[in-house]
């Protein structure tokens, strides 16, 4: 086995390859039962591949030869010996998690008797698969006129991919291109990037007619159906000849293949059509349940969605940026030391400069510039997109639709929203929380839609949008929402509120009280969920990346969670405010407006303050109060008027200090467990403060106990 350090390596790269075998799967998906997109199937094999190699050359053999199976059966896939078809897929899909369960096992350094049988049951299955079936005869390229000699330097991809154009019955062209050798490279991926529209380039080969000295000639393979006249548009100097001494298409009756027998699969017992899956774009949770595939793999969330590193793969542009930005924090530098020497010769004799203060003040500005470029550089580097997890989400619902007996479209948008890579990875039990949630309480049954006049396919979103500061998720379903008498129901029974109490709630407090722990309406459990765990521990972990959750449901109509969260969490913008004496840091994110308000004005509603704003009606809460401090009595108070997704509420505070960049520094022992603080900050004289987490503040003081205290 590799040394510790150049096994990180391995875990890391190959961990990059099995999220780009994902996402290029499915879209593979999306085109089963037609023709695959050749280009995609060649980046799915050369994955697989290039997985093989990297797992050999570090000493994995296990996982070495369940990637080679899966590149075998790729390469039927790709020369059309199988066809593009459930089993396949699904057969992939399952290879895809059986590799990424087994390096996890070899990020963490256990072995993986568990998974050996799995892993033995599906390099079976891969290699019945690659058997496949004969090819058509290998006269069909005679029949078109094409020229032996051609034939004779072709891979036997690139063959088939000609046999496949001449099917298709479109035209077959040469084309040749000469480039100078100082820029040959550049000049052959345009033109191809200008044909690849108009059909397919099958072969790139040096051509049998080199060029001069200072040249180099290439003669392309190309099959399109556009006219002569729109391919030579787009050759830019190079010459078109025709390949074939025939045109129009070919009739080929293929010989029947051997039929491929593979070991059975267990099969959902209602019959369905496949579910759709629609890419518009691209802490530890308790598990409800682990699904299981047909291999027998046992697939936690915490190994099948959690990256195993914490890399980010950056830019190099993004990278000169900031070494831009450092060497002019160097020359800032150097000039704030000759200022500081000419400040030391004062006490020597030494006058100092009459601009020296002008100076100084300029060096400063300067400073603070570039220590804000400096600032956005490195968050920029942090930020990676949210497709990450999606694609993970992506492949989980797939497998738990088609094991749930439901008819589902899956829709996805907004994978190209970034967040900070440590938000990101912490998203990903939540999210697959909600998802499971939305497939089996939301989503009826296909007899029970159409009872409802509802079509039979149910609908499940998952969507992301940047709004300023923030990003908001929504996990949202059409299926039958939630039904408020049986929470209410549930609630008396299990004492968490009295009857008259319920009956008093807003509809937005009373759908709140699935988030209470151990709080379900269900009275059976699923293999997906209904155990009463779940929401709770969802609300619990989004608070921790100061996080808020919302819920919007209509009986009938479906249920939307929607999650707000900050785009970061490293340094952030904050307003210094002082309460008896205290200074705390509230994110300026959260921040509406601030006002001043006289006591006087206030207003108490069910034992809440309240204060009005331009009409609205708003909670006010006095900060010391919340933390038990000492209060100043005044007439007035400065309120800072805060929110998160659709929640407001005022701030009381005594004095406003000012705006500061701060980096946040998570808290430790019971001081963790202070509810409204995310953590603390150093100022710039030393002083330590502590940091206002609102999502936090604005859960607890929704609570009836909270107001009432």
């Amino acid at each position: 086995m590799a040394p510790p350090r150049a096994l990180e390596e391995f875990v890391t790269e190959a961990n990059e390859i099995l999220e780009t075998l994902s996402r290029e799967l499915f879209v593979l998906d999306q085109q089963r039962g037609k023709e695959p997109d050749p280009d995609r199937l060649n980046a799915v094999f050369r994955g697989a591949h290039s997985l093989k190699g990297l797992a050999a050359m570090f000493g994995v053999d296990r996982l070495s030869r369940l990637a080679h199976r899966a590149e075998d059966a790729l390469d039927a896939l790709r020369l059309g010996k199988v066809p593009l078809d459930d089993r396949m897929i699904d057969t992939l899909i399952e290879t895809l998690d059986m590799l990424q369960a087994m390096l996890a096992r070899v990020s963490a350094g256990t072995s993986a008797p568990d998974l050996e049988v799995g892993a033995d049951h599906l390099q079976d299955r891969l290699a019945e698969l690659a058997k496949g079936r004969s090819l058509p005869a290998g006269d069909l390229l005679e029949q078109v006129g094409i020229d032996p000699q051609i034939r004779a330097v072709f891979t036997e991809y690139e063959e088939h991919r000609l046999r496949e154009n001449v099917k298709k019955g479109v035209g077959l062209w040469k084309v040749r291109a000469v480039f100078g050798l100082d820029d040959f490279d550049t000049k052959l991926a345009a033109l191809n990037a200008r044909l690849k529209p108009l059909g397919e380039v099958v072969s790139t080969l040096p051509s049998s007619r080199p060029g001069d000295e200072a040249s180099i000639a290439f003669d392309l393979v190309f099959g399109s159906g556009q006219s002569k006249s729109a391919i030579e548009a787009a050759l830019d100097g190079a010459t078109l000849s025709t390949l074939t001494t025939r045109e129009g298409p070919v009739e080929v009756t293929p010989p029947p293949g051997p039929a491929l027998s593979l070991p059975p699969q267990p099969r959902s017992p209602v019959p369905r059509p496949a579910p759709r899956w629609d890419d518009v774009s691209g802490s530890g949770l308790t598990p409800l349940a682990e699904p299981t595939s047909t291999s027998g793999l046992r697939l936690s969330p915490e190994s099948s969605l959690r990256s195993l590193t914490q890399t980010v793969r950056v830019d190099i542009g993004r990278l000169d940026a900031l070494m831009n930005s450092i060497g002019e924090l160097l020359l800032i530098r150097s000039n704030i030391n000759r200022l500081a020497e000419s400040a030391r010769q004062v006490g020597s004799g030494v006058a100092l400069p009459k601009l020296w203060g002008q100076e100084l003040q300029r060096e400063a500005r300067a400073l603070e510039r570039k220590l804000d470029e400096l600032q956005k550089g490195v968050l920029d580097v942090r930020m990676v997109p949210l497709g990450q997890v999606f694609d993970k989400l992506t492949r989980l619902m797939r497998r738990l639709v088609r094991e749930s007996g439901k008819d589902v479209d899956f829709a996805v948008s907004g994978g190209d929203v970034e967040l900070d890579k440590l938000i990101v990875e912490e998203l990903s039990d939540p999210l697959m929380h909600l998802l499971r949630n939305a497939l089996d309480h939301g989503i009826e049954p296909p007899e029970v839609r159409r009872l409802h006049h509802k079509p039979s396919r149910g609908t499940i979103r998952l969507k992301a949008r940047e709004q300023g500061n923030q990003v908001q998720l929504e996990v949202g379903d059409d299926g039958g929402g939630m039904d408020e008498s049986r929470i209410r129901q549930v609630a008396v029974e299990r004492g968490v509120a009295t009857e008259e109490q319920t009956r008093e709630m807003d509809r937005r407090d009373l759908l709140n009280l699935v988030f209470l722990p151990g709080f379900s309406t269900r009275e059976d459990v699923s293999e997906l969920s209904g155990r009463g765990v779940g929401l709770d521990v969802v609300k619990t972990n989004l608070a921790r990346l100061s996080g808020l959750i919302d819920i919007d449901s209509r009986r009938g109509d479906g249920t939307t969670f929607t999650l707000t969260l900050p785009l970061t969490l490293a340094i952030i913008r904050a307003l210094m405010v002082s309460v008896s004496g205290r200074t705390y840091a509230v994110p300026l994110s959260a921040v509406m407006e601030i006002a001043s308000v006289r006591h006087a004005d206030l207003q108490t509603i069910e034992r809440r303050e309240v204060f009005e704003v331009r009409g609205q009606t708003l909670p006010f809460v006095r900060l010391a109060r919340v933390f038990r401090l000492p209060e100043v009595e005044r007439e007035r108070s400065f309120v800072v008027l805060v929110g998160l997704a659709q929640q407001r509420i005022g701030l009381a505070v005594d004095e406003l200090i000012g705006q500061e960049d701060i980096v946040t520094k998570p808290l430790s022992g019971r001081l963790r467990a202070i509810p409204g603080v995310s953590g603390a900050t150093e100022l710039g004289d030393r002083r330590a403060v502590l940091v206002l987490d609102i999502g936090a503040l604005m859960e607890e003081l929704s609570r009836p106990q909270a107001a009432a205290s």
